[in-house]
């Protein structure tokens, strides 16, 4: 069995002061997975014993980015997508092990008022591509910052939200399709009604206090590996980011 975590540390440098270490000493995942590191290679010396580290900066400094500590090493290690356009911002590290494929993804924004809602569309149409290909050679598991709260369960305010990047008609479509193509939402998969359970809260309006949270950090699994699935958690006792680790313990 594997223990696998993803977070979005919203900058790693400030995350580690706020206790990053001890909380991965902690979990004592088997994979490690950061979204939002935004640094450069050399700006800071993480490398925690045990483990192997793989990190994709994004061009632009202070910006995205995006990690993975391993336990095991894989057979073979990828940045992005090989699309150019998708492939400065740091976004996509894929592992691939013996019998399954691992990704880590920090899903593009669309920004206020939908200004990169084309962009948003491109990437995931590209992304979904991308997985599929991968799963007619083996299993994928892929987690991360995807940018979208699927269903009204999803967050706390739908009605106001609704149209608003991360919970507009396009974003929620595309995750529909994802989930068509052979997909499946670990956390879901195991409990489908449980309300209240977010992993992204805004700095604003005591969000966090409040419990006003979205869920938009998964992990999703091939349809035929879902039966594999042992648990998946949500740490929302743990701090130093906007967002809180998620989790997935699968056999695999």
């Amino acid at each position: 069995m594997k223990k696998m975590i993803s977070w979005n540390v919203n900058g790693i440098r400030a995350c580690v002061q706020k206790g990053f270490l001890e909380t991965f000493a902690a979990l004592d995942a088997d994979l490690f997975c950061l979204q939002e590191t935004k640094l450069q290679a050399g700006q800071i010396d993480l490398a925690p014993e045990g483990y192997h580290a793989y990190w994709n900066y994004a061009e632009k400094k202070g910006y995205s980015g995006t990690a993975i500590f391993t336990k095991e090493e894989p057979i073979a290690v990828f940045n992005g997508m090989d699309i150019q356009k998708h492939d400065t911002e740091g976004r996509l590290i894929t592992l691939e092990f013996e019998t399954f494929y691992f990704l880590t993804c920090y899903t593009p924004n669309a920004q206020d008022g939908l200004r990169r809602i084309d962009y948003r569309m491109e990437w995931e149409d590209d992304f979904r591509a991308y997985l599929q290909s991968l799963d007619k050679t083996k299993p994928v598991i892929f987690c991360g910052d995807l940018n979208v709260a699927h269903e009204e369960i999803d967050l706390k305010n739908p009605k106001s939200n609704r149209g608003n990047a991360g919970f507009s008609d396009e974003e929620r479509g595309k995750f529909g399709e994802l989930l068509a193509a052979g997909f499946t939402d670990s956390f879901r998969y195991l409990y489908p009604d449980r309300r209240d359970a977010y992993s992204w809260w805004s700095y604003r309006f005591r969000a966090r206090e409040k419990n006003a949270g979205w869920r938009i950090d998964y992990f999703l699994v091939s349809d035929r590996i879902a039966p594999q699935i042992v648990d998946a958690k949500i740490h929302t006792e743990i701090f130093g980011s906007d967002h809180c680790p998620v989790e997935l313990l699968i056999e695999i």
